[in-house]
């Protein structure tokens, strides 16, 4: 799977990028198809709690992209948010492979 990861409004550290590096990559396990994915980590207001916003956007064959946003404190809360939301999205796509 290749993985595109792009910030806004900041630099990611090493420790950042090799935390999404682990975590994508596992959704494999939900679908074999996946194509690739962009992550998109954002800095709203730098002010303000809960201002990490983490996008993720998975390319699958037989479906343009499914596409998670999710908001926490911290951008690897917000990654494990955006996770969880493709990984329903994922299992609701394969059952739809299966019924077809």
């Amino acid at each position: 799977m290749n993985i595109q990861l792009t910030t806004v409004h900041f630099t990611a550290d090493q420790k950042l990028i090799d935390f999404v590096n682990k975590k994508v990559p596992k959704l494999d396990t939900y679908f074999e198809g996946i194509i690739g994915a962009e992550v998109i980590l954002k800095v709203e207001k730098p002010e303000t709690a809960n201002n990490k916003i983490a996008e993720i956007k998975l390319s699958i064959p037989g479906a343009d992209y499914l596409f998670a946003e999710k908001q926490a404190d911290s951008f690897e809360e917000a990654i494990d948010l955006a996770i969880e939301a493709v990984r329903k999205q994922l299992t609701k796509f394969k059952d739809k492979l299966k019924d077809k």
